[in-house]
């Protein structure tokens, strides 16, 4: 998807019709930093995804996904990472899956 995770929670909260203040209350936050997350200030605390799921009634491990890929593009983006360097850090999580299945 090619939204960061806070415009994806405001597409998913419009679309439900609910405002910002509603959705802050349900997620225990203020709308101040909930309003900061959907404009990319703040990031979304983590702790908070099953809650969201809940909410809008999606599956933990498809909103897992969109929000552990949303932080893996900010960090390249933020480390300015080539293809290249890219490339060697698919091969080293690689070899840390098999050094682990090698120890079970």
């Amino acid at each position: 998807m090619k939204t960061t995770f806070g415009e994806y929670i405001r597409d998913l909260r419009t679309k439900k019709g609910l405002t910002l203040t509603q959705l802050a209350a349900k997620l225990n936050l203020d709308s101040a930093n909930l309003s900061k997350m959907e404009n990319n200030k703040r990031d979304f605390d983590q702790k908070r995804l099953p809650i969201l799921a809940k909410v809008f009634g999606l599956k933990f491990s498809e909103l897992q996904k969109e929000y552990i890929t949303d932080q893996l593009g900010k960090h390249i983006y933020e480390l300015n990472c080539t293809k290249e360097l890219l490339k060697v850090a698919e091969e080293k999580a690689e070899y840390r899956r098999t050094i682990k299945e090698k120890t079970i």
